[in-house]
């Protein structure tokens, strides 16, 4: 059975979330990568806000294409989340509720998962047209120089995703 959960729902919701679990997650998540990481935690370093809350935030690890006509986004898959792991802990310290890509993390970005109480959830990869039509508002807010790997805010409705790491310690891809 899915579980529907608005993302604004994650931090508290997270806790209760298992491995292996499905879940349709609507709501508001922010696409970053490994280039739009470097500069939020160079940000940080400056004392500076990031250019989205990290209090209860969900993260998506893609790089949409262009929309094409009648539709808010391009292609929209996830891209590998193990770049993000170097930064990935300093952000979960900071509130991050929830990242959304694809593949394993490491074992410091697991501990921080745990730490505080947040979630993994892996979209499936190569199907990134397919997730496109989940995305109902897309907008970009921060590094447009980055191309496809500004920071975007995006609108998702019932994205379906697997819980792959819990803040129990479960974990599918191990």
């Amino acid at each position: 059975m899915d579980i529907r959960l608005n993302t604004s729902e994650l931090k508290e919701k997270a806790r209760e979330l298992r491995a292996g679990q499905r879940v349709l997650l609507s709501g508001v998540a922010y696409t970053s990568r490994d280039a739009a990481h470097k500069r939020i935690c160079e940000m940080l370093d400056r004392g500076e806000e990031p250019p989205y809350p990290l209090e209860g935030a969900a993260i998506y690890y893609a790089g949409p294409t262009p929309a094409p006509e009648g539709l808010a986004i391009g292609s929209c898959g996830p891209t590998t989340s193990g770049r993000m792991d170097p930064y990935a802990p300093r952000l979960l310290d900071l509130g991050l509720a929830c990242m959304i890509g694809k593949g394993k993390r490491s074992a410091e970005v697991c501990q921080a998962i745990q730490r505080n109480g947040a979630v993994y959830l892996c979209a499936v990869g190569g199907a990134g047209a397919l997730a496109a039509r989940c995305i109902t508002e897309a907008q970009v807010i921060a590094f447009e120089d980055l191309g496809c790997e500004s920071i975007k805010r995006l609108v998702l409705k019932d994205f379906p995703l697997i819980v792959a790491i819990d803040c129990a310690g479960g974990n599918i891809l191990m």
